[in-house]
């Protein structure tokens, strides 16, 4: 309730070697961050969750709780594979460093239920239940291009709300849909 959750392991700076400017660093030791804002607990995240091709469990623990229902407060693991699709669509959008805002992480069933009686554009079985699916904005990035650089990943689920101004992206099959849009995006551009 308006708490400030700022979680960032200093330790992944301590353990870096420096690189120069003309290596790159090596795919076994690079850094994939996440910067994140919950928009509905007031939270933000500044964390490495892996190094190279290795999950770091304990980012791995502070993310799902951070991505929590916050009404219930139930917290469920996540598939690291969506935190990889965040982390490339930032950097697809030229924006690696940029802050994600986080319009929805977990549901638990019944808080989906609730959703569904009140709102439209609720899943019976959405992927949010199963801690596979992520609903986020990007500050100062068109939400409309955002839609085209996660389409553009082609690594799971990409929805678009125009009027909410979010997108949903999940770990499920390819596939796209378009809340309340004209014809021409609701069947693909």
């Amino acid at each position: 309730m308006g708490a400030l959750l700022l979680i960032a392991s200093s330790s992944a700076h301590a353990q870096s070697r420096p690189v120069s400017p003309q290596e790159p660093p090596s795919p076994e030791r690079q850094d994939h961050r996440l910067l994140l804002y919950n928009t509905h607990t007031a939270e933000r995240i500044d964390i490495v969750y892996r190094r190279g091709d290795q999950y770091i469990s304990g980012a791995l623990a502070k993310l799902d709780f951070f991505l929590r229902d916050h009404r219930t407060g139930d917290v469920r693991h996540f598939d690291p594979r969506l935190y990889d699709i965040l982390s490339d669509l930032t950097f697809s959008i030229g924006h690696p460093d940029g802050e994600i805002d986080i319009v929805c992480g977990y549901r638990t069933p019944s808080t989906n239920e609730s959703l569904r009686a009140h709102t439209t554009g609720v899943a019976r079985n959405s992927l949010h239940i199963q801690a596979e699916a992520i609903d986020l904005r990007m500050p100062g990035v068109d939400t409309f291009k955002l839609r085209q650089a996660a389409l553009a990943l082609r690594r799971g689920g990409v929805g678009y709300y125009p009027h909410s101004d979010f997108i949903h992206v999940d770990t499920g099959r390819v596939r796209q849909w378009c809340f309340d849009c004209p014809a021409s995006l609701t069947t693909g551009d």
